[in-house]
């Protein structure tokens, strides 16, 4: 069961891509390049990418249930438009600061926020990687939308909880200021260095 739910996750990712890559490039060209058609248009793109996984998963017995985290960042006019679902982050650094700019879509977070357990506490839970929302797993899903600016000297970083649950937020920032040129390649190491329990994805993107 373990092994399906790993390949499930696997196919579950790969299916999203695709179809956001595909349905950014046939649509993005129609909407109108303002704040509410783009964060709609991420909406759309969400529930697209959604629906192919969810389809896939009723068709296939051993897919079932299976579903991915899933982060859309477009840029555009020194401001970036994120979709958002799961446990998958997005931070922004902005000079001599890296802020989260995503909230986890899981129980844990759930907890923090409700005030049962302390930010510290939930590093070490033994249910931290139980997501509330994931792509796929229903007909329908609700990302989380917004705008934020993205200005030149910016740094953006996308990246899977296969790396931030392995490296500290403090240990990232100083990774990427001290060299952006390879910090995938360090980040990616480090990660692995201190346990690489999970799949590590790293993208970093700078505003010059």
């Amino acid at each position: 069961m373990e092994w399906e739910v790993i390949i499930g996750g696997e196919i579950a990712s790969s299916l999203a891509v695709e179809s956001v890559k595909n349905y950014v490039k046939n649509y993005f060209a129609s909407i109108q390049l303002e704040k509410e058609s783009i964060l709609q248009f991420l909406k759309e793109v969400i529930q697209y990418a959604n629906n192919v996984v969810y389809q896939r998963s009723r068709e296939i017995k051993t897919l079932e249930e299976m579903g991915t985290t899933i982060e859309i960042c477009l840029i555009y006019n020194d401001k970036v438009f994120i979709a958002h679902i799961g446990d998958s982050r997005v931070y922004r650094i902005r000079k001599n600061f890296i802020r989260r700019l995503t909230t986890d879509h899981s129980y844990v977070e759930k907890l923090v926020k409700d005030g049962t357990i302390t930010r510290e506490q939930s590093y070490s839970h033994p249910k931290k990687n139980m997501l509330t929302r994931a792509l796929g797993c229903n007909p329908e899903v609700e990302p989380e939308i917004m705008v934020k600016g993205f200005l030149k000297g910016d740094v953006l970083l996308i990246c899977s909880d296969g790396l931030t649950n392995m490296v500290s937020e403090n240990e990232i920032y100083g990774i990427i200021r001290t060299n952006i040129e390879k910090a995938n390649e360090i980040l990616v190491s480090r990660a692995n260095e201190n346990g690489g329990l999970d799949n590590i994805s790293v993208i970093i993107i700078e505003n010059n």
